[in-house]
């Protein structure tokens, strides 16, 4: 059984207008980043950075002045390649920090999760920087963002289908695949998506494919991109909170 996206010209115009009205800092930084690959860094800190952020941020929310978005700010970052590189446990490492940030929420499975990932990127010799810095070529496809997320997906412990994309798209690398939480479906479903979107659902990968495609159509008939439609989204539940100078992503 297929179901087929039928998308109307009033659809267009509620999405048009809803990220026109949203054209906050935000929404231009996410704009200058991920479809002007404006100001982007890939390297071994900024991959654990967002990894971390990731990992912090799966079930719980991180607005602009939340202890998690004020310890992804911090400049020197406390958990850097040069620094974890050095330490004899990793793990405990990462525990004490986030403790001295007051981050105590999943304070065994974080840390055991970075570690593990740690040990994977050193394992394969951080061959993740090549794949990923392939989705900054000219003529990347959706398709070649798709498998590229569903790869990390697999790759990194204590991920998903909506964290392996918040990844690619916080590092400024994703224009298409996006990361659908609870705003996105909250959103898609007041704005009324032909199927009513669960978080429980979304996490078998077929069905996160199904309703990626459904949003990535509706983006390409409005001209819009997905990242840009997410960002606008996004800063939409915190009342325009986020600006360019405390963006964490």
């Amino acid at each position: 059984m297929n179901i087929k996206w039928e998308i109307s010209e009033s659809d267009i115009q509620k999405i048009t207008d809803f990220v026109n009205q949203h054209k906050n800092p935000f929404v231009e930084n996410r704009i200058e980043r991920n479809i002007y690959r404006r100001n982007i860094n890939i390297d071994k800190d900024s991959v654990l950075r967002c990894m971390l952020m990731c990992l912090l941020t799966t079930q719980q929310r991180s607005g602009p002045d939340s202890l998690i978005s004020v310890f992804l700010r911090q400049n020197p970052f406390p958990l850097t390649y040069t620094i974890i590189s050095h330490v004899e446990d990793v793990e405990d490492y990462v525990r004490w920090v986030l403790q001295n940030n007051s981050l105590n929420r999943y304070i065994n499975k974080i840390p055991a999760f970075f570690a593990i990932n740690l040990s994977y990127l050193e394992d394969t010799k951080w061959l993740l920087l090549l794949n990923i810095e392939s989705l900054l070529e000219d003529r990347v496809t959706k398709q070649t963002e798709r498998i590229v997320a569903d790869s990390i997906d697999q790759s990194f412990k204590g991920f998903g289908s909506k964290q392996a994309r918040n990844f690619l798209q916080a590092l400024g690398l994703t224009k298409y695949e996006i990361p659908i939480d609870s705003r996105i479906t909250n959103w898609l479903n007041d704005f009324g998506f032909p199927v009513t979107l669960s978080a429980t659902a979304l996490q078998e990968k077929a069905y996160y494919h199904f309703v990626s495609d459904g949003i990535q159509l509706l983006c390409e008939r409005a001209n819009i991109y997905p990242c840009v439609l997410d960002a606008a989204i996004f800063s939409s539940f915190d009342n325009g909170q986020w600006t360019k100078e405390n963006a964490i992503y």
